[in-house]
């Protein structure tokens, strides 16, 4: 699905490329259009410009991500309390609402007036909800997200860690573990609420701290005079991400029956 190099930062991927993409989301049976891909890949610029495309074509769309769904920092840090400390940062499995998220994804199925969870990464908090937009009746859902249809890994994968974080932070791999567990066991049911999933490819795992902190920049410079995390905390909280992210990598190109590869500057690649 892949084609010639072409800017996917601030200016949108090439627009003939968002209506092959569209294409692929309208083919008959489709409610839910899943976009994966590691972070900084441009899921959420990619659903911005197919809602804007459907809406163009008369339909009705609106982008969801899995980052909506985070736990609120208060119910991380509970769960930090009772199962381990590396559970207060958001993003790995077991991070996530996964009872809201289903409800919302089956309610918005069923065509019913839905509110869409908004999270505020900068302030770490689930947004009130009396600021979830309303979502009526729609014809289609771009769902995106960085560990969309990731698989757990081998149990004896965990045994090693991959980084400063796993060593230091979490050296008898009961985080990981525990991660790893629960994207066995409870993410399976959100998966399978996504019809088709396309997976954003990029170059490598490396890549991902640079394209976090330019992600983080532009959060800062939409909310001037709001902290934000520096490039010291991206490159600790991408840590946090690795693992699954590697492998993610490793699976979804052949899970995934749609993949778009990116080069390190987010252009896609022929192909």
């Amino acid at each position: 699905m892949a084609q010639a190099a072409h800017p996917s930062g601030p200016g949108g991927f090439p627009p003939a490329l968002v209506e092959r993409v569209l294409a692929d989301a309208l083919r008959p049976g489709i409610r839910v259009y899943g976009i994966g891909g590691l972070q900084g890949t441009g899921k959420s610029t990619l659903a911005a410009q197919l809602v804007e495309a459907a809406a163009a074509r008369g339909v009705r769309a609106a982008a969801l991500s899995i980052d909506d769904f985070y736990f609120d920092r208060p119910a991380r840090e509970a769960l930090a309390r009772r199962v381990h400390p590396l559970l207060v940062t958001r993003g790995p499995p077991g991070t996530h609402d996964l009872a809201l998220a289903l409800r919302t994804l089956d309610a918005l199925r069923r065509r019913e007036p839905v509110s869409l969870p908004r999270f505020d990464k900068l302030g770490d908090r689930r947004r009130a909800q009396a600021l979830w937009p309303a979502a009526g009746a729609l014809d289609l859902v771009l769902f995106e997200g960085w560990l969309l249809g990731t698989p757990a890994e081998d149990r004896a994968a965990l045994a090693t860690p991959i980084n400063a974080l796993e060593r230091e932070e979490d050296g008898d791999g009961r985080w990981r573990r525990w991660c790893n567990d629960a994207l066995d066991r409870d993410y399976l049911a959100l998966w399978a609420r996504i019809d088709r999933l396309l997976f954003l490819q990029p170059p490598g795992f490396e890549v991902v701290p640079r394209w976090r902190l330019e992600q983080e920049r532009a959060l800062q410079r939409a909310e001037p005079g709001r902290a934000g995390m520096d490039q010291a905390a991206i490159a600790r909280f991408v840590q946090h991400y690795e693992r699954v992210g590697r492998h993610a990598l490793r699976t979804l190109p052949g899970i995934a029956p749609a993949t778009i590869a990116l080069d390190a500057e987010r252009r896609p690649l022929s192909g």
